[in-house]
């Protein structure tokens, strides 16, 4: 009984684990299209809804740190999809925006989540359930 917490069959870290990297390799290849990775992809998605938003913000709407998004925003900047600048009315404050470019994107990309629904086809009831218990586990974890 000591070490039935260490059986991989036990943890609820491993499931989550295992299936957000089966998820995310099925993106992939929708995103390689665009040259994004799937960290890229979510902050575009962020920015599609806000157009813009400081970089604090950013980082808790997606749950990563600063060490992390740092270079997701850069590589968005260096393929001319987001700018970063200063805020005027506060200098300690960065705002991330979209461009122009970033904005078109939005078009060209928005066949992506029906692309994902259709491979998970004829489990939709599981698939919302899913999302929603853990909509309310992230809630209940990080806010």
């Amino acid at each position: 009984m000591k070490y039935e917490g260490l059986k991989l069959e036990n943890q609820l870290c491993f499931p989550l684990y295992a299936l957000s990297r089966e998820v995310i390799k099925l993106y992939k290849p929708l995103l390689d299209k665009y040259d994004m990775t799937y960290t890229q992809y979510v902050t575009m998605m962020v920015m599609w809804e806000y157009e813009e938003i400081f970089f604090k913000d950013l980082g808790h709407k997606l749950h990563l740190d600063s060490g992390t998004l740092t270079p997701v925003v850069k590589k968005l900047e260096s393929m001319n999809l987001v700018t970063k600048r200063r805020d005027e009315s506060d200098d300690r404050q960065v705002k991330v925006a979209l461009t122009d470019r970033g904005r078109a994107l939005k078009d060209e990309m928005a066949e992506i989540p029906c692309r994902m629904s259709e491979k998970f086809s004829g489990n939709e009831a599981l698939m919302l359930e899913l999302k929603n218990n853990l909509d309310l586990f992230l809630k209940i974890m990080f806010e």
